[in-house]
């Protein structure tokens, strides 16, 4: 592990030279955050374009649907993994190689199975023209090679390293639009299967290019089974937290694919990727404080929610002017997606309250899982996710994408109060149980 900072950014001097005059290393990492992910979406924006424009919005909106079914299960990909190896790492640098073995090793079988059974239960709910190719790449390209990238990405968040864990997501990046490009110049007629066969062979070389530059500069994976038995009960709770997050932010995606037109499913779609870029920002503090909020949470929920109070009034002023941005600047997207994708203008006004609402649980939930309550937090996830899945069954129907913006605001606006309640309630109780601590001293 010697010379983990020699030389790391020889491509971006400019940059690394602007995050160094930045002395505090929160913020240096939120800018290498931010930074890694503008050149994400950029790259993303460009693929996104070529792929929307060269399949149109049918053919889009399948592959989207498949994508939205593949990323409900993809957490249970890596059963939690990801979270156990940033949080012990982070307090504990000597025990990587374990994590790093363990990470590697849930992250292949428990994907594998996964594929499985999402090609199984996509085969029943999906229409019968979709392709099982289609199915099966983005199966293994989401649950098996995304997987990989991000314990790579989390084993160098773990040491602080955020300007390589941003790097490997930019590489990512790069390999799908140049496998966008290759299906313009390679396929007369592309389709939502040869996109989706492209979207497997970037996944794979991104994959190995994440675990072979972990195993260099970190150090070699280690299996440590007894590790896996030990912290199977949290391992599952994050999983099942990041899964309910993935319902009700995209099983509308994949509902509206099997229950509307997939013409409304593009649109949707299209209008859910705006809302995403205009979050990177919010999404950098978020990854630069992910262990911070483990470290905090040691001393409990009361330190823990002091830490995302501090960061929501960083946040909160750039959440609701990008809300007002959103709605403004709607009707600037069909100009860009093109004149197929018109009602993304009604889409993009529905979801733009979405930053400002996604901003407060994700903070709220931070605090709550680095204060040990991952398991609460996980409940009020699945209960949303409930929520969210019924909500859909009503209004998708009746409304197509219109009822799954309903269903996607009702629910974030959910999750918020939920949070908010267990959060007092459980400060409360540690306010009580200090006081009492205090008393018991004193009157001895």
């Amino acid at each position: 592990m010697k010379n983990l900072h020699v030389q790391e950014v020889n491509l971006r001097r400019p940059l690394y030279w602007f995050a160094q005059k930045t002395r505090d290393k929160f913020a240096q990492n939120a800018i290498w955050i931010f930074v890694g992910q503008i050149f994400c979406h950029l790259l993303r924006a460009c693929y996104f374009l070529i792929i929307a424009r060269l399949l149109g919005a049918e053919q889009y909106g399948v592959f989207i649907g498949v994508v939205a079914l593949v990323a409900v299960t993809a957490p249970f990909s890596s059963l939690g993994s990801v979270s156990l190896l940033i949080k012990n790492v982070s307090r504990d640098k000597s025990v990587f190689r374990e994590y790093w073995g363990n990470a590697l090793l849930m992250n292949t079988v428990s994907g594998c199975v996964l594929v499985t059974i999402v090609y199984v239960v996509a085969r029943l709910i999906l229409p019968a023209h979709v392709s099982p190719l289609l199915i099966l790449a983005v199966a293994i390209a989401d649950l098996v090679f995304n997987r990989m990238l991000d314990n790579s990405a989390a084993a160098f968040q773990a040491f602080d390293m955020l300007h390589i864990t941003a790097r490997l997501y930019v590489c990512q990046g790069l390999f799908k639009l140049l496998g966008a490009i290759a299906l313009v110049v390679l396929v007369h007629r592309p389709s939502a299967t040869s996109w989706a066969i492209s979207y497997l062979l970037a996944a794979a070389a991104s994959a190995w290019a994440g675990v072979a530059l972990t195993s260099r500069r970190l150090g070699a994976p280690v299996l440590a089974t007894h590790f896996i038995r030990r912290e199977a009960a949290e391992g599952l709770y994050f999983s099942g937290g990041q899964a309910s997050e993935t319902i009700y932010n995209d099983i509308d995606k994949t509902m509206l694919t099997a229950l509307a037109a997939l013409h409304g499913a593009g649109i949707y779609a299209a209008a859910y990727r705006i809302i995403d870029v205009a979050f990177v920002p919010i999404n950098s503090l978020l990854w630069a404080s992910y262990s911070r909020f483990f470290i905090k949470g040691n001393a409990g929920i009361n330190s823990s929610s002091a830490y995302a109070k501090q960061l929501l009034s960083r946040a909160s002023v750039y959440s609701v002017v990008a809300s007002l941005g959103l709605f403004v600047c709607a009707p600037l997207a069909p100009r860009v997606l093109g004149a197929q994708y018109l009602q993304t203008v009604e889409a993009l006004r529905w979801l733009a309250p979405i930053p400002v609402l996604r901003m407060i649980h994700r903070f709220l939930g931070f605090s709550l899982a680095g204060a040990g309550f991952q398991g609460a937090r996980t409940l009020a996830q699945f209960g949303v996710a409930i929520v969210n899945v019924l909500l859909n069954l009503w209004l998708i129907p009746l409304y197509s994408w219109r009822g799954a913006g309903w269903s996607s605001l009702a629910s974030d606006g959910l999750l918020v109060v939920t949070l908010s309640l267990i959060t007092f309630s459980l400060r409360r109780q540690q306010s009580r149980t200090i006081a009492q601590a205090e008393v018991v001293p004193a009157a001895q």
